[in-house]
């Protein structure tokens, strides 16, 4: 049973329960089975009692950003949804629906009016008061969630692979919930040490301006360029510095000056990584991001077009090394910190059904399989010579080394090389359950057409084959990243299962639960005596994933669980 809720009116929220069973019939639009409005107030015990029942129902809304967290607030949770905004836009865009009324209709207020702001702000989507405004949804132009969710239902049955959007939607629905309950918990995060670590770093915090550390390194970089008024964070001036004090430097990034000898460099690369740190991780973003022992990000499902996740503010897609340590388990609990190993690579070979890449990565490292094979002769060459094959890269050591590759597992490698090929023409490229790629916009559309007009000019047709070549490289690894992220979407749907049934109806932070998740990792807390249960539960809901995505096919996606109090001894 589906039970749909509509904005409020005037503190009233309307439900309605709808049977899925009869979203297919012909000709009419499925007569609800009932409907009732409820007050705001009321609104979680309502949906509290529902979860309670038999009917197992599946929640539809408009955004589960702007519902869930206030239930969560009151202590309730939900088992499943259906969010409208992120199931809309991978219908409107999939070439599996391609053909339906909803991905052919005009753009519509489904395809902008919904989409979230990106706040930097540690409290969004906190309580009830998304809700509190009165719904003028119909008034505003946009279509009711019933209608929208209809025409969805009817963009899915006439598709070209119903059966794997459905799990592509139900994925995405479930990542929506788990983003808002990975806020609601938080991450467990020590401030007091966070404070230690940047004072070991950076020396003690400053009234203002530089870190002692820092405004040291300073110095000694003024001293080494002759540069006395040099501001180390401005890129430009620290560029004609080296060149002026006779440094051959073409830019500023570390990479690049790793190759350069002189007695700059080493302070140089020692200041740009702790000017980094005090940015991105500093203490201002100590106060601004970690709140009662919790760092509570606002993760934003399917912010990026591969699907995986973004978010809106507090880094924590890139929680950086030196900082792990303050991420500590509460007395009395662990972490479970686990992830996929080899993860992309993996999911290519379970995408083009290379049978000879699959037994490369049985029971063992998948780089080391690959040394095995004959294909290359070291494990750094065989990383080297994957990623090469994921990301496009065509010269150096990658281009060297993708002639052997090709031999050893061809199948592999046609897939990526295929998709490049649909890329460079312009055309999308489609996820193992149906995310397709956005097509290349007006200026590459431009470049092309300049080129193949009757007054083009070499460096037109220059432009064009460069863009259709990056554009390519795009799609190359669209269809690996957005297989990847769907993957990783059943593994924690299907983790978040398991870990809700090892204590039946207990309050989300009260039991293990989910608090962090970075593309092909999570960090569960959970009480000591479970630790080995979530282990088991790890593992266990990695096996599901590959199953649910890839069936029968023999392709391992093995998953490394460390129990530890600290994220920082986890690797």
């Amino acid at each position: 049973m589906h039970i749909l809720l509509e904005r409020p009116d005037r503190g009233v929220v309307r439900a309605t329960w709808l049977d899925p069973s009869r979203f297919a019939e012909a000709d009419a639009e499925p007569p609800a089975e009932r409907s009732a409005d409820i007050d705001l107030d009321d609104l979680p015990a309502f949906v509290e009692a529902q979860e309670a029942g038999d009917e197992r129902p599946r929640w539809v809304w408009d955004d589960t950003s702007a519902w869930y967290p206030a239930f969560l607030a009151a202590g309730v949770r939900v088992e499943r949804c259906v969010d409208l905004r992120l199931c809309h836009v991978i219908l409107r865009n999939s070439t599996l629906t391609a053909r339906t009324r909803l991905a052919t209709a005009e753009p519509g207020p489904w395809d902008v009016a919904l989409q979230p702001e990106l706040e930097q702000s540690p409290t969004a989507h906190t309580a009830l008061f998304d809700l509190e405004q009165p719904a003028d949804a119909l008034a505003a132009g946009r279509p009711s969630a019933r209608t929208e969710l209809l025409a969805q239902e009817e963009a899915i049955a006439a598709s070209a692979d119903p059966g794997r959007l459905r799990l592509l939607l139900a994925a995405e629905s479930a990542g929506a919930l788990i983003a808002a309950e990975l806020q609601h918990a938080g991450l467990p995060y020590r401030a007091d040490r966070h404070d230690e670590l940047l004072t070991e770093l950076l020396g003690p915090r400053p009234a203002y301006g530089r870190p002692a550390v820092l405004e040291a390194l300073t110095r000694e970089l003024r001293e080494h360029l002759d540069a006395p008024d040099l501001n180390p964070d401005s890129p430009p001036e620290v560029l004609k510095a080296l060149q002026r004090a006779g440094v051959m430097a073409v830019s500023t990034r570390s990479w690049e000056l790793r190759k350069l000898e002189h007695p700059v460099i080493e302070p140089l690369l020692r200041y740009k990584k702790l000017s980094r740190l005090l940015t991105a991780n500093g203490w201002a973003w100590l106060d601004a991001w970690i709140r009662d022992g919790r760092f509570r990000p606002d993760y934003i499902p399917g912010g990026v077009v591969t699907g995986r996740w973004a978010t809106r503010g507090g880094g924590a897609l890139q929680l950086p090394k030196q900082v792990r340590s303050a991420v500590v388990a509460d007395p009395g609990w662990k972490l479970v910190v686990a992830d996929a190993a080899q993860l992309e690579p993996r999911i290519l070979t379970a995408l083009s059904g290379d049978e000879a890449m699959a037994a490369a990565g049985r029971g063992k490292d998948l780089y080391e399989g690959i040394v095995a094979s004959g294909a290359v002769d070291e494990r750094a060459h065989a990383k080297v010579a994957m990623l090469g094959a994921m990301y496009g890269a065509t010269t150096g050591e990658s281009g060297r080394l993708m002639p052997r590759l090709t031999r050893a597992f061809p199948a592999a490698i046609r897939l990526v090389e295929d998709a490049a090929r649909a890329g460079e023409r312009g055309e999308k490229v489609t996820s193992r359950l149906g995310r397709s790629s956005p097509l290349p916009g007006p200026a590459w559309d431009a470049a092309q057409a300049a080129a193949s007009g009757p007054d083009s000019t070499e460096a037109d047709e220059r432009r064009a084959r460069s863009q259709a070549r990056d554009w390519g490289r795009f799609t190359r690894n669209f269809v690996v990243q957005a297989s990847a992220a769907e993957w990783a979407l059943c593994w924690m749907a299907e983790l978040r299962n398991r870990l809700t049934a090892l204590v039946p109806g207990a309050v989300l932070t009260d039991a293990p639960h989910l608090v962090y998740f970075l593309h092909d990792e999570v960090i569960v807390h959970t009480p000591e005596q479970y630790a080995e249960e979530v282990v088991a539960a790890v593992h266990a809901a990695a096996g599901k994933a590959g199953r649910l995505l890839f069936g029968g096919f023999p392709v391992e996606f093995p998953v490394t669980a460390a129990v530890v109090d600290s994220y920082a001894d986890a690797k």
